[in-house]
């Protein structure tokens, strides 16, 4: 038997329900109904194991996508998701694309603040656009940072819409990895990452602007040096215009990409990606030398820790080797 016979069927591309399913690809249906469309299975299938707040309410796909992606209803059970089959012309109104991936999901529309980013900590990466604007920048940046390990992006008021659909479709899933922050106010945000010990670099991608050069900045975080050594917040600006001077004072420096050959500049999302990896590259480096010295001085000196003070080990009483280690099986028998 089909797994698919008793999945309820939207075949009417023109029934109430698809139309109010196309309206979440415009802002104001989006705000409506607080959620947004995600496509693909890519996308579904992280929305689908994403952590609270982020919450699936329904799946929608076609037969041959829930047969390619057999996954995909099980997982729809798992996240308490209404899971419904549809007809291509059904998945034709809702997809933004012009050949649709046979899937898509109705997610809540969440929006994380600054304080939930800062709550645990400074993260040690993150991203800034500044009134960004094309939908896939916004959305590429979003999976660059999410694949160099920043704990959030957040986006100034002026940018594009988060839910857009492109930007969705551009972030592959990464939407639901990290923290996406909409609407920051740029002076306030600036203000409270340097208060919390981040360091703020703004970079643009052209050349002549810049203080610093990344290559510099990369060798000083060899020696232990410099912002990237550091938790580090990167300001990128528009895209046609780039930071203004107002957006690059704000920055405690401002970074040149070097540019090794012809070409004349570098467009945001891959000036970002450069960026990005330039402090995450820093910083496990720094993690890895951190590790190396410990376990160096481990051999050497047994007693004696990474900060150079020495530790005492109290041996444990006769009789006693083994005793916690039972007792702790036995509590959670």
């Amino acid at each position: 038997m089909s797994t698919t016979a008793a999945i309820p069927l939207l075949g009417n591309p023109r029934a109430d329900r698809v139309k109010a399913l196309a309206r979440l690809a415009t802002a104001s249906g989006r705000a409506r109904a607080g959620a947004f469309l995600a496509e693909g299975p890519q996308a579904v299938r992280e929305a689908l194991v994403a952590v609270a707040p982020h919450r699936v309410r329904t799946v929608i796909a076609t037969a041959a996508a829930l047969q390619r992606h057999p996954e995909l209803g099980p997982g729809a059970h798992r996240a308490g998701a209404e899971l419904l089959e549809c007809t291509d012309e059904v998945l034709a109104v809702l997809s933004g694309t012009r050949t649709p991936q046979g899937v898509v999901a109705v997610c809540d529309a969440v929006h994380p603040t600054l304080d939930d980013v800062l709550a645990p900590g400074p993260p040690a990466l993150l991203a800034l656009l500044a009134r960004v604007q094309d939908p896939g920048n916004a959305g590429t940046v979003i999976r660059a940072a999410d694949a160099a390990g920043a704990g959030a992006v957040l986006l100034t008021r002026g940018s594009v819409d988060l839910h857009n659909p492109k930007v969705v479709r551009s972030t592959a899933g990464s939407l639901f990895h990290l923290d996406v922050v909409p609407g920051a106010d740029l002076a306030e945000t600036v203000g409270r990452l340097r208060g919390a010990g981040v360091a703020v670099l703004a970079t643009d991608g052209v050349p002549g602007r810049g203080s610093a050069d990344l290559d510099d900045l990369l060798d000083d975080a060899e020696a232990g040096s410099g912002p990237l050594s550091g938790p580090t917040a990167w300001l990128f600006g528009n895209e046609a215009s780039g930071l203004d001077p107002a957006e690059r004072e704000l920055a405690d420096l401002a970074v040149r990409v070097p540019l090794h050959g012809r070409a004349e500049s570098l467009n945001l999302a891959t000036a970002a990606a450069v960026c990005l990896y330039a402090s995450a590259r820093a910083h496990r480096r720094r993690g890895a030398a951190a590790g190396a010295l410990t376990a160096t001085l481990g051999e050497i000196a047994p007693g004696v820790s990474h900060t150079g003070n020495v530790e005492h080990h109290t041996p444990p009483a006769p009789g006693d080797d083994g005793d916690a280690a039972d007792v702790g099986h036995g509590a959670h028998s």
